[in-house]
């Protein structure tokens, strides 16, 4: 007897789609922000993660689409939240069945794949139904719960084309509608001739089934009663006058391989599973986020097995069980240009965090469960490290790669002017730009010239494009900056960028919102302010108005702005803060 394989809820044997390791800058990403993160997954990928993937959590900007089209690159992947999904945990190869499949052929799937339940596909793809084990089962072994147990017991639905299939069988005779279901009468052929022949007598012909080795004599009489299918086990071969007689009655001769016992098991077996099949169960959208998963099975504790489908289509996608729901694996994330879950990807602090490369301070509540790599340094821009670290490696990039480099710089310190500005900077760009072949002060002028957002007059945009977020002293901070050549295009803006503010701070409820204009051919700026009258006042800077200042020689955000607002917020700490 063979032995049973093992059944767990687990479909082991099914692959789960590889994911990539996702390479992101921060919310409302910049150039840096893009670029680094373009350029340090390309580095990964020859160096030691083959799977790095560059991604944005935001759209990029017009000078950043300027960039990429310069550099010869695609728009990275937008994907604005890793939160865990469905699709995620669910199993792509998985063994289904149809309707019309026996019995005998989905229960050696679920065995071989350690199943307790099956999936039921049509012939394009689209689930049917689910297939659960002890539903099965009920078909193999029946209840007995007629008035006479032994006659049910003999009842077998299935069509003589399922039967020949399960046994292997040579067709010998075939009757008519061979492919019909039917319900059969089994009789194994175990008594004398005589008895046989009167059992066969009492039975309706066009359900019998009967089932014998090489007793010539119960061969015979079968098929001259004319019954509905003849089965010969063992290989015996029925003689030439059997043979005319069952074709004269319309009677189908099977001969089979395998001994009277198997034979009568595998006959069970033919049977299709439609009956079975059930159209209650739960199933997922691939989009559906694991906690809303766990929160629909807590209501469900009979089905083993979760089917993930196109929500259009209702194509099967992959399915997963419970256990798979237990440790899923997580998403694995680097985090360029920032260091913080308020700046990440939505989602972030699912993933599993291993690395990070920033020149930004430290802040926010970054937390990982294992040591990771963590590169922190005082330059101007991320794209410098990640330079440094092509020339550390020894390799070259590619052209592409090269004006990416060359394009983070050159945005994140002003072309050099900004007091971020690091000779790591200066080395680094002179490296990059000449592989890129770029002349950088040209190349510096079409890059601002091309993405004057206050120009094209989408001031939503100005406000939240390059845009970040802080706590400081207990005040949430938003922090917004747009650079241009003069200012020539502010003045007609003023007013909408004000109201462009307010309504920043309704939805994201802030209690301070900034808008700082800089003007990079003076290396001056402009800040736009929305914040409680106490705040404003302690401002310093020459004033236009009692929003609007002028900051003369401040370039930088991360260096000036931001160090000075959170000087200012210091002063006066909101209640709860620090």
């Amino acid at each position: 007897m063979r032995e049973t394989p093992r059944v767990s809820d687990d479909p082991a044997n099914a692959s789960k789609p590889v994911r990539p390791t996702w390479v992101m800058g921060h919310k409302n990403p910049d150039t840096d922000a893009i670029c680094s993160a373009l350029a340090y997954a390309d580095l990964l990928r020859q160096t030691r993660l083959p799977d790095a993937v560059a991604a944005c959590c935001g759209p990029p900007n017009t000078r950043t689409e300027w960039v990429l089209q310069k550099a010869g690159l695609p728009r990275p992947p937008l994907i604005s939240d890793i939160h865990l999904r469905a699709v995620d945990i669910c199993r792509r190869e998985v063994a289904t069945a149809r309707a019309t499949d026996p019995v005998i052929e989905a229960y050696r799937k679920m065995a071989a794949k350690h199943y307790r339940s099956l999936p039921v596909i049509d012939e394009t793809g689209v689930l049917n139904g689910m297939l659960a084990l002890q539903d099965l089962l009920t078909l193999l072994i029946p209840a007995g719960d007629m008035d006479d147990p032994g006659e049910y017991a003999r009842q077998v639905t299935a069509s003589t084309e399922k039967i020949a299939q399960i046994l292997e069988a040579e067709i010998v005779t075939q009757g008519e509608a061979a492919s019909v279901e039917q319900v059969f009468l089994m009789m194994v052929a175990g008594s004398s001739e005589p008895v046989m022949q009167d059992r066969i007598g009492k039975m309706p012909k066009d359900q019998l089934l009967i089932i014998t080795g090489d007793r010539v004599g119960v061969q015979l009489h079968a098929v001259e009663a004319g019954v509905r299918c003849l089965v010969i086990t063992s290989g015996y071969r029925p003689s030439e006058a059997i043979v005319h007689a069952a074709s004269l009655k319309g009677t189908t001769i099977l001969v089979t391989q395998w001994d009277t016992a198997s034979t009568t098991q595998l006959i069970r077996g033919a049977r299709s599973i439609q009956s079975a099949v059930s159209t209650d169960f739960i199933s997922f959208s691939p989009e559906t986020k694991i906690q809303a998963v766990k929160e629909r099975l807590k209501s469900n504790r009979d089905q083993v097995l979760f089917p993930v489908c196109d929500p259009e289509t209702n194509h099967l996608l992959g399915v997963f069980s419970r256990a798979d729901l237990v440790n899923p694996e997580r998403p694995r994330l680097i985090l360029v240009d920032h260091n913080e879950f308020s700046q990440a990807v939505t989602g972030a602090e699912e993933a599993e965090i291993i690395e990070v490369l920033d020149h930004h301070r430290l802040s926010g509540n970054l937390v990982t469960k294992e040591p990771i790599q963590f590169i922190n340094k005082t330059v101007g821009s991320t794209c410098t490290i990640v330079g440094s670290a092509f020339r550390g490696h020894g390799l070259e990039p590619s052209r592409g790669i090269a004006v990416c480099i060359s394009a983070g710089i050159i945005s994140d310190t002003l072309n050099l002017t900004s007091p971020t500005t690091t000779d790591e900077d200066r080395s680094v760009l002179e490296w990059a730009s000449g592989i890129a072949g770029v002349d950088v002060d040209r190349f510096k002028d079409d890059f601002f010239s091309a993405g004057s957002v206050l120009r094209g007059g989408n001031f939503q945009e100005a406000v939240g494009s390059d845009r970040k977020e802080f706590e400081e002293s207990g005040y949430r901070v938003s922090i917004s900056q747009v650079e241009e050549i003069g200012f020539d295009y502010f003045w007609p803006a003023r007013e909408v960028l004000q109201e462009e503010l307010r309504r920043l701070m309704r939805e994201h409820q802030l209690d301070l919102a900034c808008l700082m204009i800089t003007d990079i051919t003076l290396n001056d700026s402009l800040l736009l302010i929305e914040a409680p009258p106490e705040v404003r006042e302690k401002i310093g800077y020459p004033r236009k108005d009692s929003h609007l200042f002028v900051l003369k020689g401040v370039v930088s955000r991360k260096k000036q702005l931001f160090p000075f607002i959170g000087s200012l917020l210091a002063e006066n700490p909101k209640s709860g803060g620090a």
